[in-house]
């Protein structure tokens, strides 16, 4: 079948956050209502129906300084093979060409290599780690800390303002943004387990030091996206007890934006940047 047959590629508005939340969970990834609801409503999602039936996603988010991240790209078991994703890619790419954006993903290896000769160019590189029973101890839990604190710290290392995202995040029941140290991260619930990120730190000693901490405040299973090159911090998560379970490929298509300032130790996930 040709990329351009089928059904068409539609725009889909916020009744669809349930649709699109299947679609995820189908593919056992740990994308929320919530979630969901910040795609639908702040970025633009792109979706193809069989029928009533949602059967393929990709979603647009934009940031500030001209960028935005391509995330959500998601078919159904029962329509792989035919084409749709890279319909829906190529409507997102399109969406942010004519916007002037600057797009970013962070892809699995299967994707990067569809998306390196689209012209996204490679950048840093992500582990995907879970801890899936964390000790709750009796040591002091890590210090509460603001949202301008953390987003301050993340507008440094990505190069652009994400305060309307972080603080969507922040304020969902069950968030908590914490700090020890010179370190500072978000905590926040997700489908099947905690997610940790983003996370800095001025060290990878000290960012170890509030992740244990964070685990030992906590009772569910928790992902944390940790940046490859921070190779001491990674090494440091896997001799605690977490299991990489997955790697990713952050690439940029267009021109480079505000240089970051740092890099971070975790992000806030790959559906997110």
């Amino acid at each position: 079948m040709d990329a351009t047959d089928g059904p068409p590629v539609i725009k889909l508005g916020e009744q669809d956050e349930i649709a699109g939340l299947a679609l995820s969970t189908e593919a056992h990834w740990n994308q929320t209502e919530e979630d969901w609801r910040i795609f639908l409503r702040d970025g633009v999602v792109f979706g193809i129906r069989d029928g009533a039936r949602l059967v393929a996603t990709a979603a647009l988010l934009p940031y500030s300084g001209n960028n935005a991240w391509i995330s959500m790209v998601l078919v159904s078991g029962t329509h792989r093979r035919r084409g749709l994703a890279t319909r829906l890619v190529d409507a997102c790419m399109e969406t942010a060409r004519k916007s002037g954006l600057t797009s970013w993903l962070d892809a699995t290896p299967d994707g990067a290599k569809v998306y390196g000769p689209l012209g996204f160019t490679p950048t840093l590189q992500l582990r995907r780690l879970k801890l899936v029973n964390p000790a709750p101890s009796s040591a002091p839990a890590p210090s509460a800390a603001t949202i301008e604190a953390l987003c301050a710290r993340d507008r440094r290392a990505g190069g652009f303002d994400r305060t309307a995202l972080l603080t969507a995040f922040a304020q969902r029941p069950g968030s908590r943004i914490v700090a020890a140290n010179g370190c500072i991260a978000l905590v926040r619930d997700g489908r099947t387990a905690r997610h940790i990120g983003p996370l800095f730190a001025d060290d990878a000693a000290d960012g170890l030091a509030l992740v244990g901490a964070i685990a030992a405040s906590e009772t569910s299973p928790l992902l944390i996206d940790a940046v490859a090159s921070q190779s001491q911090f990674l090494d440091g998560l896997t001799a605690s007890g977490w299991t990489i379970e997955r790697p990713f490929q952050r690439m940029r298509f267009g021109p480079a934006t505000n240089a970051a300032k740092e890099t971070p130790f975790a992000v806030a996930g790959p559906e997110f940047g």
